[in-house]
């Protein structure tokens, strides 16, 4: 007796045999020249993936090194200068009548050099002018003398007897410009006063 069976399946057409196929082929890199192909280009990615990797290491480090602190700013010029009182001076030979003149000397401790611009006093009946003229230069650890001559432009509006007088005086550093007023002391205003009455002592105040 001769019957008909279920049809059975060939070799390769089971639905497994073809998903097993298929993940292969993917698994599987492709050969020849596709597969130099391939190689170049997945090189290529983890060289690109290893150099970003590193860059991104290197410039963390260098974001979280140690700070060094920052240097400290200069002092500002009236900090570190003082002017003192020496004594009365010679006269300048082309100083004008009513004239008188006195040096000091002025010091610069420490810091930038420090550069004067401009020598004022108080009085509107009194002008000023110096040797050397501003603007002048002195370095930290050095002693400038000043030669200063006053000319007494009207004796009405200059005091008979100074009591605390003093020097206004520009100065610059790598820091700031500053106007400092200096007080020359006891022995300053004593000879101010005598060259002032002399200077007026002819009876024009």
């Amino acid at each position: 007796m001769s019957g008909v069976g279920p049809v059975e399946p060939g070799e390769g057409t089971h639905a497994g045999d073809v998903q097993d196929r298929d993940v292969s082929l993917l698994l599987t890199p492709p050969r020849g020249r596709l597969a130099g192909l391939y190689d170049l280009h997945r090189r290529a990615v983890l060289v690109a993936a290893a150099v970003a990797a590193l860059l991104a290491g290197g410039g963390y480090l260098y974001a979280t090194r140690p700070q060094e602190p920052p240097p400290p700013a200069p002092p500002y010029p009236s900090q570190v200068v003082d002017i003192t009182y020496l004594n009365s001076g010679a006269m300048p030979e082309d100083a004008p009548a009513r004239s008188f003149s006195f040096a000091v000397a002025l010091r610069v401790q420490s810091g930038p050099p420090v550069t004067v611009t401009r020598i004022t006093q108080p009085y509107t009946g009194l002008s000023v002018t110096s040797t050397p003229r501003p603007p002048f230069r002195t370095s930290a650890g050095s002693v400038r003398t000043i030669a200063i001559t006053m000319h007494v432009t009207e004796c009405g509006k200059v005091p008979e007897s100074a009591g605390l007088p003093f020097l206004d005086v520009t100065l610059r550093n790598a820091r700031a410009i500053q106007e400092q007023s200096f007080i020359l002391g006891s022995r300053y205003a004593q000879d101010l006063s005598q060259a002032l009455q002399v200077a007026c002592s002819n009876g024009s105040r």
